[in-house]
């Protein structure tokens, strides 16, 4: 393959990438709606076009449309930079994703993946920690202590649930002998999923994704009961947007991060086709799906389980994720010595 039909085609893919997720976070804020309205027998959003479907555009037009303030006793710059960074690193997340198997053209291989380095995992993990600097830097740069109240739970619960998600992945990193997100799902085929050999470490991680993007039982730093909006209080017009998008965005990437590390990714049992670009079509598709059926259990469980206290949330992560984590990796450690695969 030409080097600049190879460097097209990756701007093509970051486009498509970048856009797929934009797509994803406007409509999961439907679905959430919708979801809510039938968990608690309403019509939710209707009038907005057929079924509602045109809400999104409804409300990213207001979000545009609404007054930009700043306030005057905020530092101005950094009230700009947290917002951004926010949006930046969870778009970011989504390049080492594979979104399919690689599709075998006349031209040669071209990858559903934007970059397959061989850290992927760790890449995902200080993409994620990056995030966490555009939560506290919008909650101090407001100059409100609501919202510096937010910014301080939100990152100290970020910190916190980072430690056991990580050694969560170590056991599952054990499994594989790899962190190269694409070699991890390439050993899923037929029956492989993860989720048979490490379901501890999933039940872990899934727990942690909740505290990770702020979801209920885990969106303490939004509570409007103490805090008012959070760590987004002086936030208005599209600087909000940036926040709440990045929220959706968040959430969609961790489905289709545990699509991909535990249940097999564009892998799925039976489905063996030899046309190169209907496999990769129809393993987009299976990717998605099961990204969505994640993104589907994220809305579930906000309507469905309470709101922790704070001290329960953090005894949570601390006391009972990260030990469970640690005997998971002694676990997995033994098992694989009696295999006789150490």
């Amino acid at each position: 393959m030409a080097f600049s039909t190879f460097l097209i085609y990756k701007i093509i893919l970051v486009l498509c990438v970048f856009t797929l997720a934009l797509v994803v976070a406007m409509y999961s804020t439907y679905a959430e709606r919708k979801v809510a309205a039938f968990l608690q027998d309403r019509l939710g959003p209707n009038r907005a076009g057929p079924f509602g479907i045109l809400q999104p555009l409804a409300d990213g037009l207001k979000m545009f449309m609404k007054e930009e303030i700043i306030p005057n006793v905020s530092n101005k710059w950094l009230f700009i930079l947290g917002p951004s960074i926010a949006m930046l690193t969870a778009c970011m997340t989504g390049v080492v994703i594979p979104w399919g198997p690689a599709y075998q053209g006349a031209s040669g291989t071209f990858p559903l993946q934007i970059t397959d380095v061989n850290i992927g995992i760790l890449y995902l993990f200080g993409v994620v920690s990056i995030g966490v600097y555009g939560i506290m830097i919008g909650g101090w740069a407001s100059n409100n202590k609501f919202a510096l109240l937010g910014a301080i739970r939100a990152s100290s619960q970020m910190i916190s649930y980072e430690v056991a998600m990580g050694l969560s992945i170590i056991a599952l990193i054990m499994t594989t002998g790899t962190l190269s997100v694409g070699e991890i799902v390439a050993q899923q085929s037929g029956w492989h999923w993860n989720i048979f050999y490490q379901p501890l470490g999933f039940l872990i991680f899934i727990i942690c994704a909740f505290a990770e993007t702020n979801r209920t039982p885990f969106d303490l730093p939004e509570c409007e009961s103490e805090l008012v909006g959070g760590y987004h209080t002086e936030y208005s017009s599209m600087k909000l947007g940036f926040y709440l998008f990045a929220e959706y965005i968040n959430m969609f990437i961790s489905s289709a991060v545990m699509a991909c590390l535990f249940f097999g990714g564009y892998n799925f049992p039976f489905i063996h086709i030899h046309a190169p670009l209907l496999a990769s079509i129809v393993g987009f598709l299976i990717m998605m799906a099961k990204t969505c059926f994640f993104i589907f259990f994220f809305m579930w469980i906000r309507w469905t389980v309470p709101r922790f206290r704070y001290d329960q949330l953090m005894n949570l992560g601390w006391k009972i994720l990260i030990p469970l984590s640690i005997l998971n990796i002694f676990i997995t450690g033994i098992v694989m010595w009696l295999q006789h695969k150490i």
